[in-house]
């Protein structure tokens, strides 16, 4: 035991130094090889007085000798009896640990090849990562001929197909775009997995390990496979070696900097690497830059070898079914390929490209390596020629297929060398607001989630399927984010003076431009309409419908505005501000086509509502109802927001007069929680704050006071953890605290305070950044607009609407639209007195409102 001992304290001295060894600058592949030896070594140490009869292999990374300082150390026990070898496996576990190898372990038997062969691909997987330490060694080389004779052309088939399903359902589950802000460094698109992948399907179909003695990782002999038998080009190859190493590289860090086993490359992490790269905090851009871009080349690889698998496996097809596209390209089973040898024209990219959006297919490993090469030297082949635009603007016309094609073009660097403007959206970052891909990717996805609609039954896929030409919408998603390096604020007035500028260099008329440009200029406004604004406030609904000449331009922003939304963040688009966006296109398009003002249309709505809403309750009369509408100051907005059976039941629970009605109703992912009571001035402050320590989270407000001083406030709500509906065990506790708010009972600043100190060891990973704040008004007929933009915190909606309160500020209405870790809070307002607020206060109402947000943060 005291010889253990020793040995433990030696290796963990060593592996001490080696961890605090590494840095920006050091060699991963260099470290890996010297933990897994140190490892190696120590075992054998470990093991020196012990004869063994089975055989002792490393396994997964440890095998590749790609370990990370706090990845798994795996290890494979091979043995021709369990039950014989049982003890002895169970002391030589035990002398590894009490020497400091604290690894996991599988005990094996050469029957386990075939019963894991079709049940468990994962399982599997492993038996091909192994590499001989100690023991039995006969008997692990007869492992490894029992291994690949188990492989023939039914089970390679088979097991290739199961591989390239894996990769489609980690991509799902962990990003499938090799460009997301916060990326899984090993699991996500592009990442350590995809090209490991790629490693397992070679394994398998050459029959061939990757497991020698040689000193080298596992990736450097995979790569030096690829470069011997002309897989790809050598060029390649060493964009792939370096890419895989950077890849390598930052995970190694991020265990290090975390001291765990972490993969998720969080934006704080992302910082900290960045400084330890040398680059300074102003420089995060370069930094991921150059991550994504290693990033795309290992996903550019795996997609290429996997295409390359699916057509020689998977769905392989006779010559005979291969016909020409022209005299320079031919096609079979939908991959095209190259007859001559030469280098590519630019003509001839566009062309092949074209032939690939039409024929939905993919390019061979030559093709797309000539691409390559040809977009490396595109300054000097005059690239931007306006003649070269025709197969541009022919790709963009058809309804199918164009995103995909896109992002090819992307990936393969053809976009940024055609159009230099897209090639600095590349890679670029918007971190802590609510995108989670960079700028050029997030752009792709949302061409290929308006294609999406096409084969969808919904209002959006009924106007996308009107449209018959497809042009201008592709163009202008294209071009919709051109201009936020240049400046994120103000980039959709840049970015319509950038299109107009491209457009006009690929050979556009007059009209076509403006259309995109119009497009381009105006993307934010219906979100923030519909997202921020009362939709039931004519001036609101005037002030929109104006700015649109024709249904075509309102019909294409709607669909526009959709495409970005739905490509932003998968937790962004939700049935809610669906809703929203629809209301706001219905009633502009309304007015557009019938030549109507908002307030006619609003009229028109209440006029035509059904009067026999008494129908619904046994307990009133439409007299009630009668006096119920007049006694709401002509709120237009009441009868539109409500349903006749929702009026009927206000009017019975204000018949009833209780102090306090809650009411609430099942929505597919919110919760409505309307309350009815009798108006005072903290009382919104107060609902907010009910909601806050019950863990709701507002997503909307909407407030109709009566004459007569009675409220009925109706809020959207979801759990703040699930981000799902309130659970329904949770309603009467809600309703008891309403209850006791209003009528005194409850302090809420205590209850608040509790709030923080209930979630305070999860509140930083709920809201992750400090952030921007920013308090603006607007001009309203009726109202002063206040909109408050802020990153979220726990109980933030109670401490911005108390401290309004404090201020004199009464709220009439209220939206508000949450964007990740960020919030836009709008507020309609009038003073104490009932009147609009006065300019002079405005500075004094930000500068109370910051400081208040301030201390929330």
């Amino acid at each position: 035991m005291l010889r253990l001992l020793e040995i433990k304290k030696e290796f963990l001295k060593e592996r001490e130094n080696l961890f605090a060894s590494f840095n920006g600058k050091s060699d991963a592949f260099v470290f890996s090889k010297n933990y897994s030896l140190l490892l190696e070594d120590t075992i054998r140490i470990i093991l020196a007085d012990k004869k063994i009869s089975f055989a002792l292999a490393s396994a997964g990374s440890f095998s590749r000798r790609e370990l990370s300082p706090y990845s798994d150390i795996d290890l494979m026990i091979i043995s021709n009896s369990i039950d014989k070898d049982d003890e002895e496996i169970k002391s030589l576990i035990t002398s590894l640990w009490d020497g400091g190898i604290e690894a996991s372990h599988t005990v094996r038997e050469v029957t386990d090849i075939q019963k894991y062969l079709t049940t468990d691909l994962h399982t599997f997987t492993q038996f091909f990562e192994t590499r001989f330490i100690s023991g039995n060694d006969v008997l692990y080389n007869i492992w490894n001929t029992t291994l690949l004779d188990s492989i023939n052309d039914e089970t390679k088939k088979l097991l290739i197909t199961n591989f390239i399903d894996d990769v489609k359902q980690r991509h799902e589950k962990y990003g499938g775009s090799p460009k997301m802000l916060e990326p899984n460094v090993k699991m996500s698109a592009g990442g350590l997995r995809d090209f490991q992948s790629i490693e397992w399907m070679m394994m398998i179909s050459r029959k061939h390990l990757l497991n020698s003695q040689h000193e080298l990782t596992e990736a450097e002999m995979f790569i030096n496979h690829l470069k011997k038998n002309k897989l790809t080009t050598a060029a390649e190859c060493k964009r792939l070696l370096e890419s895989y190493k950077l890849i390598l590289t930052i995970r190694h860090l991020l265990h290090i900097i975390t001291k765990s086993k972490t993969d998720r490359f969080e934006f704080t992490n992302q910082l900290k690497l960045a400084a330890i790269f040398g680059f300074d905090e102003s420089d995060l851009m370069p930094f991921m830059k150059n991550y994504f871009n290693a990033t795309n080349v290992v996903f550019r690889v795996t997609h290429t070898l996997i295409k390359k698998y699916k057509v020689e496996y998977v769905n392989p097809v006779p010559d005979s079914l291969s016909y020409d596209l022209d005299d320079d390209f031919y096609i079979k089973n939908k991959v095209i390929y190259q007859r001559k040898k030469e280098a590519l024209t630019l003509s001839d990219i566009f062309r092949v490209f074209y032939y690939r959006v039409y024929h939905n297919a993919g390019f061979d490993d030559h093709l797309r390596t000539k691409i390559i090469e040809a977009t490396e030297n595109a300054e000097e082949n005059n690239w931007s020629q306006p003649d070269s635009s025709v197969f541009f603007r022919e790709i963009l016309k058809f309804s199918r297929h164009v995103g995909s094609t896109l992002s090819i073009m992307n990936e393969l660097g053809v976009l940024g060398a055609f159009l230099p403007e897209f090639g600095d959206l590349n890679g670029f970052m918007q971190h802590g607001v609510y995108h989670c891909y960079t700028a050029d990717e997030h752009t792709l996805i949302t061409i290929r989630n308006l294609e999406k609609l096409a084969n969808q039954n919904s209002s959006y896929s009924q106007l996308y399927n009107s449209i018959k030409d497809k042009e201008i919408i592709n163009l202008a998603l294209l071009l919709h984010d051109i201009a936020k390096p240049i400046d994120i604020s103000g980039h959709e007035i840049i970015g319509a003076e950038m299109a107009s500028s491209i457009m006009i260099r690929l050979g556009y008329e007059e009209e076509e431009i403006n259309k995109v440009g119009f497009l381009v200029k105006n993307h934010l406004m219906m979100e923030q309409v519909a997202f921020r604004r009362n939709l039931n406030d004519p001036e609101t609904l005037n002030g929109f419908a104006t700015k649109f000449n024709s249904i075509e331009e309102l019909d294409l922003l709607y669909l526009i505005t959709y495409a970005d939304l739905s490509a932003v963040n998968p937790a962004v688009w939700t049935s809610w501000k669906a809703e929203l966006l629809s209301e706001l296109y219905r009633k502009s398009k309304a007015m557009i086509q019938d030549k109507i003002s908002g307030e006619e249309l609003l009229y028109s709505t209440i006029y035509s509502a059904p009067k026999d809403i008494s129908k619904h309750s046994d307990k009133i009369t439409e007299n009630h109802v009668q006096d119920h509408f007049d006694s709401l100051h002509d709120d237009m907005g009441y009868v539109n927001h409500f349903s006749d059976e929702e009026i009927a039941l206000h009017v019975e629970e204000i018949l009833k007069g209780d102090s306090v009605s809650v009411l609430f109703k099942e929505l597919d992912d919110f919760t409505n929680v309307t309350i009815i009571t009798k108006d005072f001035p903290s009382l919104l402050s107060k609902l907010c704050g009910v909601f806050a320590i019950n863990d709701a989270n507002i997503h909307s407000a909407k407030i109709f006071t009566r004459k007569d001083g009675i409220v009925i406030d109706t809020f959207l709500v979801t759990d703040f953890r699930s981000h799902k509906r309130i659970d329904t065990n949770k309603y009467e506790k809600i309703k008891e605290d309403f209850y006791s708010v209003i009528n005194g009972f409850l302090e809420l600043h205590q209850e608040v305070a509790k709030l923080k100190t209930r979630w305070w060891r999860i509140e930083n990973k709920l809201f992750k950044r400090s952030g921007q704040i920013k308090i603006t008004f607007e001009k309203h007929d009726r109202y002063t607009i206040l909109d408050v933009h802020s990153p979220d915190r726990l109980g933030f909606l109670y401490h911005v609407t108390n401290k309004m309160n404090k201020l004199g500020l009464i709220i009439y209405f209220a939206k508000i639209s949450t964007k990740g870790d960020d919030i836009v809070d709008s507020f309609y307002v009038l003073d104490r007195n009932g009147h609009k607020v006065s300019q002079n206060d405005y500075q004094f109402i930000i500068s109370e409102l910051t400081d208040t947000i301030t201390q929330i943060l």
